[in-house]
């Protein structure tokens, strides 16, 4: 593991500055518009009450990092634990000095590949595609386009349960198709984008051309939590589901679209359970016709047999 700087500040906040609230329904935040509640559910105030607060968790305390709420599935039983909203404070993006991109966890991914594009530079439009934020685009290798979140990453600011803060580089990270595996017990704080010379009025048409291709081809215009499933080495999860007769199945309030076979969609009242049995049930049929079991890119929680200790979310 390559060397990294910590920093932990001697003189945390008194009172905590946030808000933190009980039993907060997770539907409210979540892009599939179907979930239970929170245990509890803090809004810090800025980066620096995210640190106290950390300090004030018990050891084992659940925790689920919520950005815009794609990629992610919470039971209808509730998430037995803390929710932390990035949303609310870690919303910096910058220009260094040296050229690179400095985009914090709770920026939205599409607003930062404008924002390169406005500063001339190349190499983060397939950030457009991606419909979350950076921590949890970091926490997945999320990718859009042929192009992948940790192909632009430099380095990565960290904090751990203590509220330590360290910047690590990419190299201290194992990264593969929609996985990044690193020190355990941290999470994404911020992100070290190093993109090439661009020009903005080519990168504002090749985010319009991909905004474009993703609206004529995902259904952008109803709750989903985007791509289901992983693709499969050599193949396409859509293709097998189409090629399995899935297109259009549905369970409760819960569908497989009919526009993007990998997509399933809340008509309107699908309830968690619905959405978690639909998927089970495309799981089975694409095994039993084509042999391939497929794995999911969403995050499923709340079932406490199940629940990880730490969880990053789009």
């Amino acid at each position: 593991m390559a060397s990294c700087c910590a920093r932990s500040s001697d003189h945390a906040p008194a009172v905590l500055r946030g808000e933190l609230r009980r039993g907060e329904s997770m539907a409210r935040y979540a892009t599939w518009r179907a979930g239970g509640q929170a245990k509890q559910f803090y809004s810090p105030a800025d980066r620096e009450d995210l640190v106290a607060f950390l300090r004030t968790l018990p050891p084992q305390e659940p925790l689920l990092w919520l950005g815009l709420g794609s990629n992610l599935l919470v039971r209808d039983g509730g998430f037995p634990g803390t929710v932390i909203f990035t949303r609310s404070c870690l919303l910096d993006l910058r220009r260094m000095e040296d050229g690179s991109v400095l985009a914090e966890a709770g920026v939205a991914c599409a607003h930062v590949a404008k924002f390169c594009a406005e500063q001339g530079l190349g190499g983060a439009e397939f950030l457009a595609g991606i419909p979350g934020t950076m921590g949890g685009a970091l926490a997945m290798n999320a990718g859009a386009f042929g192009g992948e979140t940790w192909d632009v990453v430099s380095s990565v600011v960290t904090v751990d349960r203590l509220g330590v803060e360290r910047e690590r580089g990419a190299g201290d990270f194992r990264i593969g198709y929609r996985q990044a595996q690193g020190p355990e017990g941290e999470w994404f704080l911020a992100a070290k984008l190093r993109l090439t010379a661009g020009d903005t009025t080519q990168s504002r048409e090749r985010i319009r051309q991909l905004l474009a291709q993703r609206s004529a081809t995902q259904p952008t215009n109803m709750p989903s939590c985007g791509s289901v499933f992983r693709n499969p080495d050599g193949d396409y999860a859509a293709r097998l589901i189409e090629n399995s007769g899935l297109k259009g199945r549905c369970i409760g309030g819960a569908c497989v679209s009919e526009k993007h076979a990998n997509f399933i969609v809340n008509t309107g009242a699908a309830t968690a359970a619905d959405i978690e049995s639909l998927i089970e049930l495309v799981r089975a049929e694409v095994a039993a016709r084509h042999g391939v079991n497929l794995s999911t890119e969403v995050c499923i929680v709340g079932d406490k047999s199940s629940v990880r200790g730490e969880i990053n979310s789009g």
